[in-house]
């Protein structure tokens, strides 16, 4: 049997907004849900998070869900109808006013906040303005570019310092609504520094969450020397999230800050993921373009945890096919070229990280045939992934939330069973038994563990055992 080494995390929207599609969402391979907050009601999440475990429980397969909040992303309000603009148009960009003409409403009050001079790109810079002047609660500017306005589309201010906390209110009643509800990450947008994952985390802690943080690449103060491994140093994963990024740092950017992003998390043992436009074609094409194809490989190649469908399961008219193919794509690709890890450490940090490689490489030069991580709160199974080894690392775990939350992390297939002392080789030994790893001519597993199963901190210990 073949495992995806490199996962899948996939968008619910109108096109997969319902219980027989989630389900053939996660039949198809993906491994987690991301529940966009810049869209939808609660009402549809609830509804959307009971489908996500209904579907999870049924399929045998834990599933992590991700609340992403939608930061200070400042749209565009309602339109009446798509507006076409061509070079030259002069807009009115006016916060809390009705579509009339050049008059086009925004939901945030900009003209405190820009300059004359400066950028304003509209629809992830798919309309391009310079900004003329401001009064009251208007910002008109000059159109350099032809194209079309819709309803709730975000606007991007690259020269625009806005200063302050990144928290809106909006993100705040959403992150109170998550604290609630069954949710293993919340993904934080338009981050700046380490500091705005400290403050979500507290908060988080505050309201009883055990949910993680992703840290939301997509601004040039983020991606500054630096800055980068401090925001990823303090994360529980972090997210190249590419749109933003390109038209906020600008595209050429963006394959630089991704490989560093996929390394640095490597080298501090956290979640990456790649996001935003990785198969965009197929949301009104049943194939990908071949840029697409090789951007899905680059990433798998690179050892990414997991990479991300947006609009195409959303929106897309063809979402498991696009899942389908991606899934293809990576499983081809690992292998035909082995995964290194983007940065090499240089020297061992931690207990964890020598047990970790020592357990790596005495399953590779043994050939075993899996790696067995007895976890509780998730710590090792990240280590022995930060490794990238080449076989499936089987995650033990007495915790619903970790089990879930392992699903996106690289290599790893989560079960969820009681602590005890041989918990691991028992589960090791019923999955050979039901042939899981496949026809292999090796029968033997290296299980890492504690002394004191269930004990969270506690791994010390690398044994090679028979399943038969």
């Amino acid at each position: 049997m073949i495992f995806k080494r490199t996962k899948i995390l996939a968008t619910i929207g109108p096109a997969t907004n319902s219980y027989e599609q989630i389900e053939a969402l996660i039949t198809a391979g993906v491994n987690g849900m991301r529940l966009n907050f810049s869209h939808g009601s609660n009402e549809e999440r609830d509804t959307q998070i009971v489908w996500i475990r209904q579907a999870s429980q049924k399929l045998g397969k834990p599933v992590a869900i991700m609340q992403d909040l939608q930061g200070p992303k400042i749209r565009l309000g309602n339109l009446a109808q798509d507006t076409e603009v061509k070079i030259g148009d002069e807009l009115l960009l006016t916060y809390d006013a009705e579509h009339d003409g050049n008059t086009i409403p925004l939901q945030y009050n900009l003209a405190a906040k820009v300059e004359p001079g400066q950028r304003l790109y509209i629809y992830d810079g798919k309309v391009r303005t310079a900004i003329l002047e401001t009064y009251d609660k208007t910002v008109k500017v000059r159109v350099e570019n032809n194209g079309v306005l819709m309803s709730r589309k975000g606007i991007n201010l690259p020269d625009t310092n806005f200063g302050g906390d990144i928290l809106t209110d909006k993100d705040l009643r959403d992150i109170e609504y998550g604290a609630q509800q069954d949710i293993d990450y919340v993904a934080l947008s338009f981050i700046q520094a380490a500091s705005d994952i400290e403050k979500l985390q507290a908060i988080l802690k505050e309201k009883g969450s055990t949910a993680k943080v992703i840290a939301k690449i997509e601004t040039k103060a983020a991606c500054e020397e630096g800055i980068l491994e401090e925001i990823i140093k303090v994360s529980d994963g972090v997210m190249a999230a590419r749109g933003d990024l390109a038209v906020e740092a600008g595209a050429e950017v963006v394959p630089i800050v991704q490989r560093k992003i996929i390394g640095l998390a490597q080298t501090h043992g956290k979640l990456s993921i790649v996001a935003t436009q990785m198969m965009a074609s197929m949301v009104s094409s049943p194939e990908p373009t071949r840029a697409e194809v090789s951007d899905v490989a680059l990433a798998t190649i690179l050892g990414a945890d997991a990479v991300m469908l947006s609009d195409e399961t959303a929106m897309g008219e063809y979402p498991l096919e696009s899942v389908a193919m991606m899934k293809r794509v990576i499983v081809y690709t690992q292998e035909q070229i082995p995964v290194q890890p983007v940065f090499y450490q240089e020297s061992i940090k931690t207990q964890q990280d020598a047990i970790s490689s020592a357990a790596v490489t005495l399953a590779q030069q043994l050939k075993i045939i899996a790696i067995v991580a007895e976890t509780k709160s998730g710590a090792t199974a990240a280590s022995i992934a930060s490794h990238r080894p080449s076989l499936p690392i089987i995650s033990v775990t007495s915790v619903a939330r970790v089990a879930q939350q392992l699903a996106l992390l690289y290599a790893n297939k989560s079960f969820l069973r009681p602590d005890g002392e041989r918990a691991g080789l028992t589960l090791a030994k019923e999955l050979y038994a039901r042939n899981f790893f496949g026809e292999k001519p090796q029968q033997q597993v290296v299980v890492v563990s504690g002394r004191q199963p269930g004990v969270s901190g506690e791994t010390d210990t690398i044994r090679v055992r028979d399943l038969e």
